[in-house]
């Protein structure tokens, strides 16, 4: 009965594919006009496609004129706004320049589905007039984040505290950081939030709220040898980053070789995140194959979905000393049967100083085998050769680094961890 009830659900789903296809087809058809508009005319130089016109509400314009100018394009098929619907990331693949000049490839984001940008525009709206639709270049002008720019000379801890993972337990070392280094105004170098023009002060103001990703990008800087994709900048509600490569996940099965490289470089982007000279640590609190990419020549691994990372100021923890500040903060394994799960206290990891976070979820949720993605489980270091296989050590590690058995295990587990496969990938190069 439960085969029969399989197939007949196998039958059902199969027709409803190709219905799905049919109609599809059909609605393309009955479009072809608009269809071949889509390929001629350059949307990503139309102000309201760009949402230009919700500006102040928006993430920047330091890259308006390029947008403008017609020096960004999109890729082949990403110009049909019909493939949108299935686009829920809202993440475009272009090319900038212009071809005679060596065009290069970007990525355009808008930081958010349209659910949560229309969800935006209504609590905008509702703050400033009660109402879930209204002119918002007028509204932003009614809402605290139009308010902090008369009341306060610095972005201070006290007032953006919880607005997202980045300022989860912010300090002003943070703060000015982030103010200083903010690429959507021309007097940039300054950590006076007053310097910054009104509308400068609240498209900043509104990225760290609804999604602070590009703050991170901008405040840690692939230039600085941080790992995370460069920003390159903002026209309305799309924010351009450089082209990194390919997902981690297209790795999954690669040569051993190289997936020992890759491995190696994500133990070490995990130890750089979490001890680096700046005293800053900034734990990554969403970790999964697709938040990861490989450049095509120097095979380096960069974060390239920031919108999750916590950061906290080791030097404040240090001063203030908070309870059990100095105790080392292991990370409780998460057996939860889903993909990219990860267990942690946000309050804790604002208040310790030697936290193993980071090497938790790396571990956890792309090495070991409980990493699971996509159906296929095994982790980035599956199938080992023989020769590394049969004395144990690489599978003793991984268990260790994802689910330790002794205290502090987990420590000495990643660096142990790291300095293997180092040892390994020289090996094999």
């Amino acid at each position: 009965m439960l085969r029969l009830v399989s197939l007949k659900f196998g039958r059902l789903y199969r027709y409803g594919k190709l219905l799905f296809a049919a109609s599809l087809l059909v609605v393309m058809l009955l479009n072809t006009h608009s269809l071949l508009a889509s390929f001629q005319r350059n949307e990503l130089a139309d102000r309201r496609f760009l949402s230009l016109n919700k500006c102040p509400a928006c993430f920047g314009t330091s890259w308006c004129r390029k947008f403008m100018n017609g020096q960004l394009s999109f890729e082949g098929w990403a110009r049909l706004r019909l493939l949108d619907f299935f686009n829920v990331k809202n993440v475009h693949f272009a090319q900038y320049g212009e071809p005679r000049e060596g065009s290069r490839r970007v990525v355009l984001k808008r930081l958010g589905s349209n659910q949560e940008l229309a969800e935006l525009d209504q609590r905008i709206c509702k703050r400033a007039t009660g109402r879930p639709r209204c002119d918002l270049l007028q509204a932003m002008y009614k809402t605290h984040f139009a308010r902090l720019n008369g009341d306060v000379r610095l972005l201070t801890p006290e007032v953006v505290e919880g607005w997202s993972d980045l300022v989860h337990c912010p300090s002003q070392r943070l703060l000015d950081r982030l103010v200083r280094r903010y690429a959507e105004t021309k007097d940039s170098g300054s950590f006076l939030l007053k310097n910054l023009k009104d509308t400068e002060r609240m498209q900043l103001l509104l990225t760290l709220a609804f999604n602070p990703e590009p703050l991170v990008l901008q405040s840690f800087p692939s230039d600085e040898g941080w790992p995370f994709a460069k920003y390159l900048g903002a026209c309305g509600r799309m924010v351009a980053v450089n082209y990194v490569g390919e997902e981690l996940w297209s790795f999954f099965n690669a040569p051993w070789e190289k997936r020992v490289d890759l491995a190696w470089q994500l133990m070490e982007i995990a130890e750089q995140l979490t001890n680096n000279d700046f005293e800053f640590a900034l734990y990554l609190l969403d970790v999964s194959f697709d938040n990861f990419a490989v450049g095509p020549r120097d095979g380096k691994v960069i974060i390239v979905d920031a919108e999750n990372v916590l950061v906290t100021d080791k030097k404040l923890i240090k001063q203030n000393k908070p309870e059990n500040w100095d105790v080392w903060y292991e990370s409780k394994f998460d057996d939860c049967d889903k993909e990219a799960c990860l267990s942690f206290s946000k309050e804790t990891l604002c208040t310790r100083t030697t936290v193993d976070h980071n090497y938790y979820a790396i571990c956890q949720n792309l090495l070991s085998r409980h990493a699971t993605w996509r159906g296929t489980s095994g982790g980035l270091l599956h199938d080992p050769p023989a020769e590394i296989a049969k004395d144990g050590r690489l599978e003793a590690l991984l268990d260790e680094c994802a689910n330790p058995k002794k205290r502090y295990g987990r420590f000495k587990a990643a660096k142990e961890l790291r300095e293997y496969l180092a040892q390994l990938s020289n090996n094999v190069r």
